[in-house]
């Protein structure tokens, strides 16, 4: 007997404990939230301890839908699940250049090709970029492209007339923007920094990580192109910035193989979420507006009236 009621105050003595527990729990998380309307499946919340984003780096893909990308790219693939993605994001258009525009800029220009700047001057006129943005509230801002031949170079490299082009100057939606011509050319540079930038929590506020046509799943395969971001998110996904959750990874493609609705894989890398998967539709505009509300100005044109994807991250 005596036994018996030892064994039944131990029994709800944990109880007790548990439940207090529970309690100081709900008190230690205040970024947590109740899974949305449009995520009812998921269930994480951001880290109790990670610090609110002040980064944002932005990797765009080429050419390939969601499923595509999903099944052809398995270290994106991994990280996607890890932390998080979206699966009704959509392109805006097609070919490559007004997506390019439309994120960086928050529209499309009415540009329907992939000419060179010198093509779009007088349709992009003076107006601003989220890199312009950046600059103009304190900020940073900075593009790393792969194979660019000097900062801010406004053509393919190398020109058609000697070789094949490895840099796409489509790619590059700074270039286009002339109002940020000046500071275009201190910090639109190649691939040869970002490493090091990464290491040592030194990436700007809006960073854009360009790869060239053989690792952007352009002209290589996807798997060339998941083994090369592998390679370059190594050192940002163990940087401190990243850990501490200042800093976010979206990784996007352009658009899709103009079979699958324009409909593209989107990952959100940060730990600040865990599992998570948006079904919430959004667009490259809603990345156009998430830089916007990270340096805390208004969003440019249709960014400014995007389907908000912090909201839908929990971010």
């Amino acid at each position: 007997m005596t036994n018996a009621r030892s064994f039944t105050a131990a029994v709800l003595s944990a109880a007790a404990l548990l439940t207090g527990l529970a309690g100081c729990g709900s008190s230690q998380h205040p970024n947590s939230s109740p899974a949305t309307t449009s995520d009812a499946s998921d269930t994480s919340s951001p880290t109790s301890t990670a610090a609110k984003p002040t980064k944002v780096l932005v990797v765009i893909e080429e050419n390939h839908s969601y499923t595509q990308m999903k099944a052809g790219m398995p270290f994106l693939a991994g990280l996607a699940a890890k932390y998080g993605y979206a699966s009704h994001w959509t392109a805006l258009a097609h070919p490559s250049l007004p997506n390019y525009l439309g994120i960086a800029g928050g529209t499309t220009f009415g540009i329907l090709d992939d000419k060179a700047p010198a093509a779009h001057t007088a349709d992009i006129g003076s107006a601003t970029s989220v890199f312009d943005q950046a600059i103009a509230a304190g900020k940073t801002a900075g593009t790393y492209a792969e194979t660019m031949p000097e900062n801010c170079h406004v053509y393919d490299f190398p020109d058609r007339s000697v070789g094949t082009p490895k840099y796409a100057v489509r790619h590059n939606p700074w270039v286009y923007f002339s109002k940020g011509r000046t500071s275009c050319l201190a910090h639109d540079r190649d691939l040869a920094p970002f490493a090091g930038d990464a290491a040592r929590n030194a990436l700007p506020n809006v960073g854009f990580l360009i790869p060239n046509l053989d690792h952007d799943a352009h002209d290589g395969s996807l798997a060339t192109a998941d083994s090369w971001l592998k390679q370059q998110l190594s050192p940002v996904v163990k940087s401190t910035d990243f850990t501490s959750g200042k800093l976010v990874v979206v990784v996007t493609a352009d658009e899709d193989d103009k079979k699958s609705g324009n409909v593209v894989l989107t990952s959100v890398l940060t730990p600040r979420i865990s599992h998570k998967v948006v079904t919430t539709p959004l667009t490259h505009y809603s990345l156009t507006r998430f830089i916007a509300q990270l340096l805390g100005v208004k969003p440019l044109k249709n960014g400014a009236t995007a389907p908000d994807m912090a909201a839908a991250f929990g971010l």
